[in-house]
């Protein structure tokens, strides 16, 4: 499963990581995914996201029906 928030898009960013010696290897900074489970009462179902802790506070201030909505639209399948 890719390394990606349902809600607002988010992947990894990429970059170098330097040592002291200041030698680079390449790195990934990964997004803070969960799995959470969130009641949908119009649906009166439960739906499973993989969301950022970005996302769970987009969540938490537009509600759930309205992201649901929104992915909905994408064709996003839940």
């Amino acid at each position: 499963m890719s390394a990606v928030c349902q809600v607002t898009g988010r992947k990894p960013g990429y970059g170098k990581q330097v040592s002291h010696s200041h030698r680079r290897t390449s790195r990934r900074w990964e997004p803070n995914l969960q799995n959470r489970r969130y009641f949908v009462p119009s649906e009166g179902r439960w739906v499973r996201l993989r969301v950022s802790a970005k996302g769970m506070k987009t969540i938490d201030k537009r509600g759930i029906e309205a992201v649901v909505a929104e992915l909905k639209a994408k064709g996003v399948k839940l």
